[in-house]
């Protein structure tokens, strides 16, 4: 197969600006899907009236409905009630809509997994329901669901694929550009694997060494 190098370095440039666009998504989306992802399963876990239902609701809205849906109704949808909101945004609210959802039975299972008779001697030792999630469920419950939550960041970096559809610049839609004007399938394709890779490694890299981390201090092996 013959490339067309000189095409490869002078597409670099678009690469790194859509890779650096990918990953400030990827990163507030992370970001404040473990948040939501944690208020969530804490409200579960606790079983706040009026509200748990709401959460259950949304885990399900948020997980059984495509990305794509989520972004066409942030950005065409909303639009149509007056309220505007840039592509950067929709972006990032969609994927927290979706991530928060995953986050949130990552979060779940881990606290659930937290064997009850801790839970009971905490109570038996005097902790308020906050002191006790906060130095006995939480410190434990997240160790449990780091190997969950770790699938679900790599989970979300791979999502980024979809906001060209609202008219972002992400690696995916350069790739794409690039194949429709100058047909320059081939090495269009391997800049688009290659950007990929140098994302998410470190990441999936980073998380293993945290899991490894958090499996010693817990378990110590």
């Amino acid at each position: 197969m013959n490339l067309d190098w000189e095409f490869i370095v002078e597409s670099l440039p678009l690469y790194g600006e859509a890779m650096w666009l990918t990953l400030k998504i990827a990163f507030w989306a992370i970001l404040f899907s473990l948040i939501v992802g944690l208020l969530c399963s804490i409200v579960l876990y606790y079983k706040v009236k009026g509200i748990s239902g709401i959460i259950v609701a949304y885990i399900e809205l948020s997980r059984n409905t495509p990305l794509l849906v989520q972004l066409y109704f942030l950005y065409y949808g909303f639009t149509k009630i007056g309220l505007h909101m840039s592509e950067m945004t929709c972006a990032i609210i969609g994927m927290t809509f979706l991530g928060g959802g995953y986050m949130a039975e990552a979060f779940r299972g881990g606290i659930e997994a937290v064997s009850k008779t801790q839970t009971e001697s905490g109570l038996s030792l005097g902790l308020s329901k906050v002191q006790l999630a906060r130095y006995v469920i939480l410190p434990q419950a997240f160790a449990i669901s780091v190997p969950s939550l770790g699938a679900n960041a790599i989970f979300l970096l791979k999502e980024t694929s979809i906001v060209g559809a609202i008219a972002l610049l992400d690696i995916m839609n350069v790739a794409k550009d690039l194949i429709g004007m100058y047909y320059k399938t081939a090495e269009s394709l391997i800049l688009l694997v290659l950007a990929y890779l140098v994302l998410l490694l470190p990441l999936s890299m980073l998380l293993t060494w945290v899991e490894r981390k958090v499996r010693y201090a817990e378990f110590g092996d």
